[in-house]
């Protein structure tokens, strides 16, 4: 066999590992956008207002992920698709860190320099927040739960 020939035979296997991923993170991603385009229409941001709705769904997101993180790595083993499917589709899709760089310059085109300023920093802040602390939560919570 040629070079070319054998790294098409490589080249095979991976493709068909990939498909399940994308298919699962695609699926997984539609329900957390659309769970996170539920929530801007229940809650929707005033006009120049500091757009909370999104900074809850940032936070939330991060905090969930700190969890299932913990209980996927550290506690049970999971389906090989679960990690894509919910991790990077389901929490990928719900948190949106374009929509709050879309949020953070409408506020600075609106005039709302300090409002920016303070969405700016405290997004991502918050957002490292929930995480650390979700996932030590729920590696305490754990821990007393052991015999």
């Amino acid at each position: 066999m040629t070079a070319p020939e054998t790294e098409g035979m490589r080249a095979r296997p991976a493709f068909r590992v990939q498909v399940p991923v994308v298919a699962v993170v695609a699926l997984g991603g539609g329900v957390g956008a659309a769970a996170r385009y539920a929530a801007s229409l229940w809650w929707p941001t005033p006009a120049h207002g500091l757009p909370w709705t999104i900074l809850g769904v940032n936070v939330a997101g991060c905090a969930v992920i700190g969890v299932f993180m913990v209980i996927i790595t550290e506690v049970r083993t999971a389906h090989p698709l679960a990690r894509p499917f919910f991790g990077t589709g389901v929490l990928g899709g719900f948190t949106t860190f374009s929509t709050y760089a879309d949020g953070v310059r409408d506020l600075f085109d609106g005039g709302g320099t300090g409002t920016g300023l303070v969405y700016l920093a405290v997004t991502p802040l918050a957002a490292l927040a929930a995480v650390w602390t979700a996932a030590s939560a729920t590696r305490r919570v754990l821990m007393r739960r052991q015999p």
